[in-house]
């Protein structure tokens, strides 16, 4: 019989495993804005959740915070890297107005978590102490990660199109939640549960929009019938002269 901790390993990994794919999930629209040279109507709220998200759950997983965490610690060290890749593109493509306020809103994560490293370190001396800090500010980062999209569910809502919610994102999101939400309820670990409970429910309302949108969003690429003029003398030597009207 498997051991509940061997049980938790096997999951942790799955979930590692899903949770890259949940950070690469958004290559395919990054492709498109590097090629537009424009973010368009993409929105950068996802992504500064994000690495916010894993700032603080990397620093829950050290050692000197919350022991035995290596699965949390290296996908969200892997997260950190892949996220600020995205950034620094939406940064370098979007309008000055909103690279300023990515910019702003980057400075204050730094700054803030500055605090909370320098706050738990020196104000709290045990790992029961740190655990807890840490893991309840996690827990509203990562709901705060995971109720981003609601900002582009607002769009579809209203737009009714689906073509800036991606549907493997939505669809990685929701297995990403019900991944960890298993791992932390073989050996319950609160701080895990309630952000990726509510990863659960907000990934499975997207993909419920996403269903319900999908077949009212216009299909780009759909050939248009122009309306021709035949221009004088239209029968010369047996051939057709035919002017598009553009």
């Amino acid at each position: 019989m498997v051991s509940a901790e061997v049980a938790r390993n096997i999951v942790g990994i799955i979930g590692n495993v899903i949770s890259f794919g949940l950070f690469l999930s958004p290559v395919p629209t990054f492709w498109r804005i590097y090629k537009a040279k424009d973010v368009e109507e993409f929105k950068p709220d996802p992504y500064l959740a994000t690495l916010m998200n894993c700032l603080l759950w990397f620093f829950y997983g050290l050692p000197i915070v919350h022991p035995n965490s290596t699965l949390v610690l290296t996908i969200n060290g892997i997260g950190l890297v892949i996220e600020g890749a995205y950034i620094i593109i939406f940064i370098i493509y979007a309008a000055k107005n909103t690279r300023w306020k990515m910019l702003g809103v980057l400075a204050l994560e730094a700054a803030f978590m500055a605090a909370v490293v320098a706050g738990v370190l020196l104000g709290a001396h045990t790992h029961e102490k740190r655990s807890m800090i840490v893991g309840i500010l996690c827990v509203i980062f990562g709901s705060i990660m995971y109720a981003s999209p609601l900002t582009i569910m607002g769009k579809v809502i209203r737009t009714k199109s689906v073509e800036y919610m991606p549907f493997f994102l939505s669809l990685v999101n929701f297995l990403n939640g019900c991944c960890w939400t298993g791992y932390a309820l073989i050996k319950f670990d609160i701080y895990i549960t309630i952000p990726n409970a509510l990863g659960t429910i907000f990934g499975l309302i997207q993909l419920i929009l996403y269903f319900y949108y999908y077949r009212l969003t216009p299909k780009k690429g759909k050939n248009v019938e122009l309306p021709t003029v035949l221009t004088k003398n239209a029968v010369t030597s047996g051939n057709v002269s035919v002017t598009i009207e553009k």
